[in-house]
């Protein structure tokens, strides 16, 4: 079953505490709203399988439309129904980063900034620094718990999130956790400057084949993370604003990057709200473009979007984001 209560904490970091290998261990992060109320942010720098080093991808300058479906939500905790209508993280379908380019870090080891811990403290000890900073954690709810001092922070009562990782495509031992719509990050705004930090983590032993209904892995499929460079077929630019009175021609280009020729039959172009445009059936040839006029399926919305590409099987072989601030330009192709 999915988490019981998914949702994202928005609040100000005011302290930090990193555990040492002998506990949990966390990275925890002590956060009030603007109403006072106290959180505590478990943040898994380790998991309890092998291998036990997490796996993390960093944006120093995060661009996605989810930014903007988080505007207007107030400071403190908000319950996220199930669903892609919404500000919900999904790790697959929700095209918030490219998996190949995560990596893996130790929990916490002497010296600066080699470990996990220290790659957090990074971002978040400038957050507590500025008064202005908000976090944004994604995760299941814990609290609050009547007459519990918090165990880290001793503020009263017990309160606080955890699972900021991703929550599908989990080992049998963890399996009851899976879901859809439901991954847990961490989102930085920096209002003075304008600019957003996302962080995103997993755990090796995940799958990033998951059923599109229950979030567990795929049998029989390999669910490894895609290897830099190896997609065969990329999207690679689309016209998501195009001159001219609605209908508008909406279109998407693929490349072929690789040596070989590769057959599109059965292919399919997705968007977030999982409505989907057939991709013309037949090869496409090494080294060749196509360009795919959406039409009765598949949208493109003027104020951001993701689109991921679907082979006959209904796996993801690639996917995009853009924002409304890409997509203002009319008559001009987004480039990814």
């Amino acid at each position: 079953m999915p988490l019981k209560t998914y949702g994202v904490l928005i609040a100000r970091a005011v302290d930090t505490r990193r555990e040492g290998a002998d506990d949990t261990p966390h990275y925890q992060i002590h956060l009030t709203d603007d109403g006072g109320t106290d959180y505590r942010a478990a943040v898994n720098v380790l998991s309890q399988q092998q291998p036990s080093e997490l796996l993390y991808f960093v944006s120093e300058d995060f661009r996605h439309p989810i930014t903007d479906r988080l505007a207007g939500l107030g400071s403190g905790w908000h319950t996220l129904p199930s669903g892609p209508g919404g500000p919900n993280l999904d790790y697959v379908r929700g095209n918030l980063f490219d998996p190949a380019l995560m990596r893996k870090l130790p929990p916490d080891l002497e010296g600066p900034d080699n470990d996990l811990a220290d790659l957090l403290d990074h971002s978040v000890r400038r957050a507590v620094a500025d008064p202005e900073a908000r976090l944004y954690l994604f995760g299941e709810r814990w609290g609050p718990e009547a007459r519990v001092k918090d165990k880290v922070f001793g503020f009263q009562p017990g309160n606080g999130v955890h699972d900021i990782h991703m929550n599908q495509g989990n080992s049998r031992r963890f399996r009851d956790d899976d879901g859809v719509w439901q991954d847990g990050g961490m989102l930085i705004h920096f209002p003075a400057r304008s600019r957003w930090v996302g962080i995103f983590l997993a755990f090796q032993s995940q799958s990033w084949r998951t059923d599109d209904v229950t979030g567990h892995a795929v049998e029989d499929v390999d669910g490894s993370r895609p290897v830099p460079g190896t997609r065969p077929v990329r999207i690679v630019a689309a016209l998501v604003n195009p001159r001219g009175p609605a209908p508008e021609a909406e279109t998407v280009t693929l490349l072929n990057a690789s040596p070989d020729a590769v057959d599109l039959t059965g292919w399919h172009l997705q968007d977030r709200l999982g409505q989907r445009s057939a991709v013309p059936p037949g090869p496409l040839a090494a080294g060749a473009c196509l360009t795919v006029r959406l039409s009765g399926g598949a949208q493109l919305g003027n104020h951001g979007g993701e689109i991921s590409l679907l082979d006959a099987r209904r796996s993801k072989i690639d996917g995009v984001s853009y924002t409304a601030e890409q997509a203002g330009r009319e008559g001009w192709s987004v480039v990814f």
